[in-house]
């Protein structure tokens, strides 16, 4: 994970509607960046409805959501299609920015050792600085906690 107090490393990545978006956009406001592993998958939709119920009250606390996974465009568009997120979602096909902010791990499950996004989510300020990292959330806990973390 990425240390507390450091600039948080710009990007740009296609969303899913394939505009180009980059972390710098979003200057003058504080963004929950989360890095899930898969679009579809019951731990990662349940964190991302979960973002999207609580979204209102990100936006009133001056935040917005950022979803990054490995997926493609097509992927997130269904994603985002099928349940009505109201925040974007980010293709990191090449994981070049998964790589960057240190969320590709080792991981192990039933004994199988694989490298994956361990889910991991960043709160960065509105001058582009991670103010907070939270590496192995719970997905259904992760944006009630983050929410949280803006009061």
């Amino acid at each position: 994970m990425l240390e507390i107090g450091t600039k948080a490393p710009d990007f740009t990545l296609p969303d899913q509607n394939g505009e180009e978006k980059s972390l710098s956009d979003y200057r003058g406001q504080k963004v929950i960046l989360y890095f899930y592993p898969k679009d579809m998958t019951s731990g990662c939709t349940k964190q991302a409805c979960a973002f999207g119920e609580l979204y209102p009250q990100f936006r009133e606390k001056g935040a917005v959501v950022l979803g990054i996974s490995k997926d493609s465009v097509a992927s997130h568009k269904k994603f985002e299609e099928k349940y009505g997120l109201p925040f974007t979602l980010l293709s990191d096909v090449e994981k070049t920015v998964i790589q960057a902010y240190d969320v590709w791990k080792e991981k192990k499950l039933y004994g199988k050792v694989s490298m994956g996004v361990v889910r991991t989510t960043y709160l960065i300020d509105e001058d582009g600085v991670i103010v907070k990292a939270f590496g192995k959330v719970k997905a259904a806990d992760n944006p009630a906690q983050m929410l949280g973390e803006l009061s």
